[in-house]
């Protein structure tokens, strides 16, 4: 379960990229000033459940959201502080940050966690000075994930402990399918291959695991763009370029937003020659217990061996594999 936060690390810094200047942290944002203590067991008991409490009168996602911050924060609901170090703490304010799917400001931080606002303020100091955090652009302490977290996430998901798991399952539908296949995840603008396997043919493209392509123009892009939220869907296609790679490319917005649509209605993605001339791939996704997609398995062939048509009705084999997939995540 844990690869599904590094999925949202990855995916939260598609954002509108940085203008103007960016704030200087201070000198010692560096040292790893240890965040104080904010009180006692007793008075983490106090916090969460007066959150936990709004969450049952108001009904409100917002109040959850602090309960599980708060717990997280703090360290464990009895309050007995049992992740209560430094680090942890970092890495809590982090991933509190990544599942709130927006900038936060420091005062919501600070409401979120109870916690002293000079002391997360240095902690988000560090974390800026990092490159694990950046402020966003137009909006005063306004605060989200940077790309060197994504960058980090990447290399968690390529070598984690599911990784034989994966290419095992990728070797098998390679050998049921006879064509070359691929695991992919989003990243920022692009595609990244965490995986590849390829068929025994002579005509191959050299994609390796660590490789990226656009997402507006590959199959595994364009389904895992469209199955994203609508806000970070718009968000990402506007800071895409659209260049074209052939004469199928697809290179206007509107025609682009029509068929992510399109995507998001049949769950599968297609690459008709729109990357490489002469080359199609199917892909469908690797969805989460919670209906998340994580990642996308695809295939690709040369149109000249595979016609579309033909790759197509591989997706039931890709939709089985895909299930098998999501296990390992």
């Amino acid at each position: 379960m844990y690869l599904s936060t590094i999925v949202h690390f990855m995916r939260s810094v598609i954002r509108p990229p940085m203008t103007g200047n960016t704030p200087t942290a201070g000198q010692e944002a560096l040292r790893g000033e240890a965040l104080a203590p904010v009180e006692g067991a007793r008075e983490n008991r106090v916090n969460t459940e007066k959150i936990r409490n709004e969450s049952q009168v108001r009904g409100e996602g917002e109040a959850v959201n602090r309960y599980n911050g708060a717990v997280s924060f703090f360290g464990t609901e009895d309050g007995m502080n049992k992740a209560d170090t430094p680090t942890l703490r970092a890495f809590a304010l982090l991933e509190h940050m990544v599942h709130a799917d927006r900038p936060l400001t420091l005062a919501e931080i600070v409401q979120d966690f109870d916690a002293p606002k000079a002391s997360l303020h240095r902690m988000l100091s560090a974390l800026e000075a990092g490159g694990l955090v950046i402020r966003e652009p137009g909006a005063k302490n306004a605060y989200a994930v940077g790309p060197r977290l994504a960058q980090l996430g990447m290399r968690i998901v390529m070598h984690s402990g599911g990784r034989r798991q994966r290419h095992a399952i990728l070797s098998r539908l390679v050998g049921d399918l006879g064509e070359t296949c691929n695991l992919t995840m989003l990243h920022n603008t692009e595609v990244l291959y965490l995986d590849r396997m390829e068929a025994p043919w002579p005509l191959r493209l050299d994609l390796k695991p660590g490789s990226q392509v656009p997402v507006h123009c590959s199959a595994s892009g364009k389904l895992l763009m469209a199955l994203l939220p609508k806000d970070e869907r718009a968000t990402l296609v506007r800071q895409l370029k659209l260049d074209r790679f052939t004469a199928n490319t697809i290179t206007d917005v509107e025609m682009l937003e029509a068929e992510l649509d399109r995507i998001a209605y049949k769950q599968i993605g297609v690459d008709n020659e729109e990357f490489v001339a002469g080359i199609v791939c199917v892909a469908a996704p690797v969805v989460s217990a919670q209906g998340e997609a994580l990642a996308a398995i695809a295939v690709h062939a040369p149109v000249s061996r595979t016609p579309l048509s033909r790759a197509l009705e591989f997706v039931p084999r890709l939709q089985t594999a895909a299930q098998d997939l999501a296990k390992t995540f």
